[in-house]
């Protein structure tokens, strides 16, 4: 394990303080009660740069930041480069830390296609900047965490896609079948950066470590060799974003938690559930009008809808009548164009690592999937999936003298071998046909390894 020779550690991670009775009197209003919670949880936040700097929490950090890889910077320095860079000036680096002047370096800005059409921007900060984003973000983490609500589930420890669904699933079955589903638009490059740091600053009393998180969100975006300054969004990208985002959203959740609504949030994924489409309606209607006054973003009218659940996605799955869970009609369609472009005939790569790509992806596809009813689906999903690698086995052989031969090889009789490769059928009909199946059935894909998902799911959930 590599370590960080810095210096000892100085304390331990804080809590928000909890305020009793007995601590703030009986008389003192609940207005005041808040006041004073927070104005003492700001006296003891007010040195978290030393927490941050701590050898214990940059050798984490460093741990996480090589772990996760990723590519470089604008600057072109590597994870593999950030320890030597370390070794001779990580001393330097404290220094700017624990004063307050560190400077984030330019962010590298990487547009990429949605799987629903658009374009996503990312932001790649330098691998120095991720360092110090990791570092903080783990410092802030578990001071906010017991402040956020149990219906938010993205980016928490103990909490992901899983705990989300089961949460929305007992919602479903206790006739709640009507969401509210809100789609923020471009949530991440929307955030308002002032009203983003006056939620930190209502927890959080180290100026200094408030002035880097604000350096951070104002970094300049490079792209296309030209640097533009940021003034609203928080980079997808960075180690420090997801914990941003549920500080930002953890007011959405505390409104609707006022309202006694039944929701659940993962990162900028809302679904309100209720029990008329005329609650619905209301709903959706007051819910928009806070998140774009008070947080200053915006709903996407055109994503963002009141309809039965089953008629709608929740994290890629698909809410049945009864809390049962599916998949989604949309996830199904991308898996299978994920497939196809794996599968292109025109690649011109060997089978064998067209099987290893595609057991890449269905592994973790399946795994996700697991807790769908969706046997059927797999089952279909693998009858197509293994007609397109015989259409690209079959393309590999080209001519009809080699198809003939391969499929007399695999045990196709010799004239029934020859009337298919002689067949002026396209190579998808070709196929589907008897000859190929014979000649590629499951076991010879078994073979060579390619993932059966039926199997696969079935396993999973023995």
């Amino acid at each position: 394990m590599e370590q960080l020779k810095l210096f000892e550690q100085v304390g331990s991670v804080i809590r928000p303080a909890t305020i009793g009775d007995d601590a703030i009197g009986s008389e003192v209003s609940e207005e005041r009660q808040a006041v004073t919670a927070v104005e003492q949880q700001r006296a003891l936040t007010q040195q978290l740069m030393e927490r941050v700097v701590a050898p214990s929490n940059l050798n984490a950090a460093y741990r996480r930041v090589k772990a996760n890889r990723g590519s470089a910077g604008v600057d072109q320095m590597s994870v593999d480069d950030l320890r030597d860079w370390l070794a001779g000036h990580k001393e330097q680096l404290i220094e700017q830390l624990l004063a307050g002047s560190y400077e984030p370096g330019a962010i590298r800005g990487v547009q990429i296609p949605k799987p629903t059409g658009g374009i996503r921007q990312l932001g790649i900060p330098i691998v120095l900047d991720r360092l110090v984003e990791q570092a903080i973000a783990q410092v802030l983490g578990p001071i906010f965490e017991s402040t956020f609500s149990r219906s938010s589930h993205g980016f928490r420890p103990g909490k992901g896609a899983y705990t989300a669904l089961k949460e929305a699933s007992g919602y479903v079955a206790e006739g709640y079948q009507i969401v509210v589903d809100i789609d923020l638009e471009k949530f991440f490059d929307r955030v308002n950066h002032d009203i983003l740091m006056s939620r930190i600053g209502r927890w959080i009393g180290d100026k200094r470590l408030l002035g880097i998180i604000g350096r951070f969100l104002q970094a300049g975006m490079m792209q296309n060799g030209v640097c533009t300054p940021r003034v609203e969004g928080t980079p997808q990208g960075g180690p420090l974003s997801p914990l941003l985002s549920n500080i930002l959203l953890d007011d959405l959740d505390k409104e609707l938690e006022r309202r006694g609504h039944r929701f659940c949030r993962y990162a900028d994924d809302c679904n309100i559930y209720v029990r008329s489409r005329q609650a619905g309606e209301r709903v959706m209607g007051s819910i928009s009008r806070f998140v774009e006054k008070r947080l200053r973003l915006r709903v996407n009218r055109h994503k963002s809808a009141v309809d039965y659940v089953e008629r709608r996605k929740f994290l890629g799955y698909r809410l049945l009548r009864g809390g049962k869970l599916g998949i989604a009609p949309e996830s199904l369609r991308r898996a299978k164009a994920r497939i196809r472009q794996i599968t292109r005939r025109n690649r011109g790569v060997s089978l064998e690592r067209v099987i290893r790509e595609l057991n890449k992806f269905l592994g973790g596809w399946v795994t996700y999937y697991r807790f769908a009813r969706c046997r059927g689906h797999l089952q279909r999903l693998d009858e197509w999936l293994r007609r397109k690698l015989r259409c690209y086995r079959l393309k590999q052989r080209k001519r009809s003298k080699a198809i003939a031969e391969f499929l007399q090889q695999n045990g196709v009789p010799e004239w029934r071998a020859w009337i298919l490769a002689l067949s002026g059928k396209g190579w998808w009909r070709k196929a589907g046909s008897p000859q190929a199946s014979e000649a590629m059935p499951i076991k010879w894909f078994e073979k060579r390894g390619l993932i059966n998902l039926t199997h696969r799911y079935l396993a999973l959930n023995n």
